[in-house]
């Protein structure tokens, strides 16, 4: 997946550079071309483009790419307000006090040289002064992706773990599966904030201690993938990508399509890229999301570190091993693609107690029901995107129920959102969508940037395109380019208006407001 996703963003800005630079023979080809699905929102209406009578009172609150900004937006696409921090920001989480903890871009993060590492959790007050920078970005480990904040204040982050190519080895890894460098493989650590800088890592899960593997008798974890639904086939993932030369990558490098951390032995090494991670309280367990395998599972997280570790412990009597997992079965082979239901999803959450369908949990499905178009670059053809709400099966004592030889169900969801059209609705990689209180749905279309509500009948009733973009540079002064990506938004959410953080705060619109990014034209001469 992350070899697809980087395929995309290479041909797609190579796309885009070109537009407006046609010859006759390029009008020609142009014209034999199907229409192309503009999934970026490049050339589009952006701002507020939506509004419907009765709407719930509330925020959105998103990041602004490449900046060290969040906004906060009304319903009429008014800025309210601003933070600001010293980095640029990933995604960020509104606590009761108006303060934020955001995943801020450590600019000079060793290693780990693609797929969502950031190096930094941060909080920041409600006028931006840093009350906490911790720095988790070394030569073994590095947040990415998000992290949620438990009730007590604890952080859990989704984090890389860099292992010895001799290890993976050792753990029954195909050698043609795995980059010299070695895998990443991933961790979730729960962090109490000290002082301004320090945290203190109370608990911590590891995949490398819960995989299993079918190809090596000799080597450690072997067994039957499919009866042990609660562990991880090692062996899943994509291939390596195609080798490049040294001058490529390099080129590759200068352009800003791979990061400066990228090595020709590193290329590859995310396998299961983890994206998304929420905590519920109630039942002190721990969701979280592979898109690189399209499947999703939940951990118990009243173990010890040392349970943890284990198959044995805690609530669930289970361990560290998934208590259950859902949307492709092939993975723990009871099921075949006919039985998939998820495909390179993001942003699993629990629907909120006092929301309408709480204690389900909504995902969403980037591109059912197949595997992304890539000779189209993933712009042209039927592609989709699908929210989707499941109840998983559960019995009275709150163990998740599998039957022997079977996988974990549910066949199908109790809810699902698609545009009428099918085609107008889609984002193939980051994007979330949230159950409000008023039983509508929140939905963000990440690479076009667009926020919207739907009805459970699915009738938009709201819509905001993201019109901002910062001009961050790289470490050594660079621009980074915009394209193809220029509204990108990972994870934007609803906020209510009777959120704690709002107490006696004066929400106007700021002045002036925001100035909207213009996109350049291309550079004068570009012909490619």
């Amino acid at each position: 997946m992350k070899k697809r996703y980087q395929i995309l963003l290479m041909l797609v800005a190579i796309s885009f550079a070109s537009f407006g630079q046609m010859n006759d023979k390029d009008s020609a080809v142009k014209k034999a071309m199907p229409k192309p699905r503009n999934m970026f929102g490049i050339g589009i209406p952006r701002g507020l483009t939506m509004s419907s009578d009765g709407l719930s009172d509330g925020y959105i609150m998103f990041t602004v790419p490449n900046s060290p900004f969040e906004y906060l937006v009304n319903r009429k696409g008014e800025v309210v307000h601003q933070w600001k921090s010293n980095y640029g920001v990933a995604e960020a989480y509104l606590q009761d006090d108006g303060s934020l903890i955001q995943g801020a871009m450590d600019p000079d993060f060793p290693v780990f040289g693609c797929c969502g590492p950031y190096g930094r959790i941060q909080k920041i007050t409600w006028d931006g002064k840093i009350l906490w920078d911790y720095e988790y970005a070394n030569e073994q480990h590095i947040v990415h992706h998000d992290f949620t904040v438990m009730p007590n204040g604890h952080i859990l982050a989704i984090a890389y773990e860099a292992m010895p190519y001799d290890k993976a080895m050792d753990l029954g890894r195909k050698p043609e599966l795995t980059p010299k460098s070695g895998p990443w493989t991933e961790e979730i650590i729960e962090i109490i904030p000290e002082g301004k800088t320090g945290g203190k890592i109370v608990w911590e899960w590891h995949l490398s201690d819960h995989l299993i593997q079918d190809v090596d008798s000799k080597k450690a974890g072997y067994g039957k993938v499919g009866d042990h639904p609660e562990l991880m086939d090692f062996n899943l993932g994509a291939p390596l990508p195609p080798p490049v030369t040294q001058e490529a990558l390099d080129g590759m490098i200068a352009k800003g399509m791979a990061h400066p951390n990228t090595t020709l032995d590193n290329r590859g090494s995310d396998i299961f890229h983890f994206n998304a991670i929420k905590y519920n309280a109630d039942l002190d367990q721990i969701v979280f999301s592979s898109p690189n395998i399209s499947e999703i599972y939940i951990i118990d997280h009243s173990t010890s570190t040392q349970e943890a570790a284990g198959h044995k412990g805690g609530r669930y009597g289970k361990g560290g091993d998934f208590i259950y997992r859902w949307g492709n079965p092939q993975n723990y082979k009871r099921g075949d693609e006919t039985s998939r239901q998820l495909f390179g999803q993001h942003d699993i959450r629990w629907i909120a107690k006092g929301n309408p369908g709480a204690g389900n949990l909504t995902v969403f499905n980037n591109h059912p029901p197949g595997e992304i178009d890539w000779s189209s670059m993933g712009m042209i053809g039927n592609n989709y995107s699908m929210i989707y709400e499941f109840a998983p099966p559960m019995d009275n004592k709150g163990n998740y129920v599998i039957e022997k030889g079977k996988p974990y169900g549910p066949e199908k969801p109790v809810w699902f959102y698609r545009a009428a059209d099918t085609l107008s609705f889609y984002s193939s990689f980051i994007s979330g969508a949230e159950r409000m209180q008023n039983g509508n749905t929140f939905i963000d279309e990440g690479a076009k940037g667009r926020f919207f509500e739907v009805t459970p009948e699915g009738k938009t009733v709201w819509e905001y395109l993201n019109p901002y973009h910062g001009n961050i540079a790289q470490p050594n002064g660079d621009p980074i380019p915009a394209m193809p990506m220029p509204f990108f938004e990972f994870r934007g959410n609803f906020i209510p208006a009777n959120h704690p953080a709002f107490a006696n705060k004066k929400l106007e619109p700021i002045v002036p407001q925001p100035a909207p990014f213009i996109l350049p034209p291309p550079p004068a001469g570009d012909k490619h």
